[in-house]
């Protein structure tokens, strides 16, 4: 279980045993547990949601992004600044790109690129449970509280495909790391190095089986992985860490807002 405790330490801030020896080999096996860590992610999320909507929509939004920080640290949110940072600065010089990408400063592309995704995510959660919550009307009804525990449990399983949505994101990691040029050493790097490529087609194959039972848009997420690789390719050349965790940011927005319009009266 060595990789998959390597996996969850690298991805998320959850307890985890300590090992008393490190290869950074190692590390390109943990890349097969992403997916499952994603799903860790997700639970967590999902539980904080579920239980801040059982107030207020907003609250079940807010504590749903405190969750996503607070578990991963706010790892893949700083490659997404550090992203935006270095290509306003870099003014096509591919030097001055990974000079600013390797600065630990923040600037004011970063700053805006963190705010409006924090922005994304939070209005995105809120009109996910807008749609899942039951009317007004029903909750306060006079049946309410002998129905309140079906009521529970039905807002918990149309929240479930939270779930699915950092899986999804990580899962992409692995494919863009494998397939994508290094540009510059690091853990985007290090992952190329042992690509295990029947649990990566084990992970999409039951995450597209979970996604066509709880959320049917979910199939379609492989698109947007497509699209961030596609970024990649075309306007940098490549992948560093930060572009990972970059992609896993905007892949996630982009995963809730799939969520968002399948559950869009039609």
């Amino acid at each position: 279980m060595r990789s998959l405790i390597l996996a969850v330490q690298f991805l998320t801030r959850l307890p985890t045993p300590q090992l008393k020896t490190f290869d950074p080999a190692w590390l390109a096996d943990a890349a097969r547990w992403f997916a499952p860590v994603g799903l860790l992610v997700g639970a967590v999320v999902w539980l904080a949601v579920l239980a801040g909507s059982l107030l207020d929509p907003w609250l079940g939004a807010l504590l749903g992004l405190l969750a996503w920080l607070w578990v991963t640290g706010g790892l893949h949110l700083d490659g997404l600044a550090d992203l935006a940072d270095a290509q306003g600065a870099a003014h096509r010089s591919r030097e001055r790109f990974l000079e600013v990408l390797k600065d630990p400063h923040l600037g004011s592309f970063g700053v805006m690129s963190m705010v409006m995704q924090l922005i994304a995510k939070l209005v995105l959660l809120m009109l996910l449970l807008k749609f899942a919550l039951p009317s007004p009307d029903a909750l306060i009804s006079p049946d309410a509280p002998a129905a309140y525990p079906g009521y529970l449990s039905g807002l918990a399983a149309k929240l479930a495909p939270l779930l699915l949505v950092p899986a999804w994101a990580r899962l992409f990691t692995v494919a863009w790391s494998a397939t994508l040029p290094g540009l510059a050493a690091g853990s985007g790097e290090r992952f190329a190095w042992r690509t295990h490529w029947p649990s990566f087609w084990l992970s999409a194959a039951l995450l597209a089986a979970a996604s066509y039972w709880l959320a049917p848009p979910l199939l379609l997420a492989p698109l947007a992985g497509l699209w961030w690789w596609t970024y990649l390719k075309r306007k940098l050349g490549g992948m560093t860490g930060d572009c990972l965790g970059a992609g896993i940011e905007l892949c996630e927005s982009l995963l809730l807002l799939l969520l968002l319009v399948g559950r869009l009266p039609h």
